[in-house]
């Protein structure tokens, strides 16, 4: 997420991630991450607001032993998909 954020292309993953988007298709995101609630935090907010990113909605994965992780549901990833086709972003986004 933070290479896709900054614009840094480095990797065929990013560089596929970014051919996709120049054809003006949707990029789902699922995150799952240990610093999605801290460091990371940012560069989802800024790729919320950018056109044809959409996130699968996410939840802290253990409050107590890691506050700052984020995981994916894996319940919404499909009608995340149908949404993102249509241009529409599910929400809420954080469970």
């Amino acid at each position: 997420m933070a290479k896709l954020a900054l614009d840094i292309i480095d990797t065929p993953a990013v560089m596929a991630c970014k051919s996709h988007l120049r054809n003006d298709r949707p990029l789902v995101i699922a995150p799952s991450t240990n610093n999605g609630l801290s460091g990371n935090a940012e560069n989802i907010g800024k790729l919320l607001n950018r056109r044809n990113y959409y996130f699968v909605p996410f939840r802290q994965d253990n409050p107590i032993t890691k506050p700052r992780s984020i995981v994916f549901d894996e319940g919404y990833l499909i009608k995340t998909i149908k949404l993102a086709l249509d241009g529409e972003q599910i929400s809420p986004i954080l469970l």
